[in-house]
């Protein structure tokens, strides 16, 4: 989304007089839930440990975006 749509749609939420909210999704994968199965994942190009590439990780709550 640009500046420029957001600008224009605070705009036309201020003229008809409509509620705006405002939420803060950056922060979202830190309130994950806690998991029912037990899932693994790779480690990430660029933070795997020396040696250890070969190993996963265990996940203990869910990440943003898991299926």
């Amino acid at each position: 989304m640009t500046y420029e749509t957001i600008r224009l749609v605070i705009v036309v939420e201020t003229s008809k007089a409509w509620l705006l909210y405002h939420l803060d999704v950056k922060s979202a994968f830190l309130n994950g839930t806690f998991l029912e199965e037990t899932v693994y994942v790779t480690q990430p190009l660029g933070f795997s440990f020396k040696g250890k590439e070969d190993k996963v990780f265990k996940l203990n709550k869910a990440l943003y975006g898991l299926k």
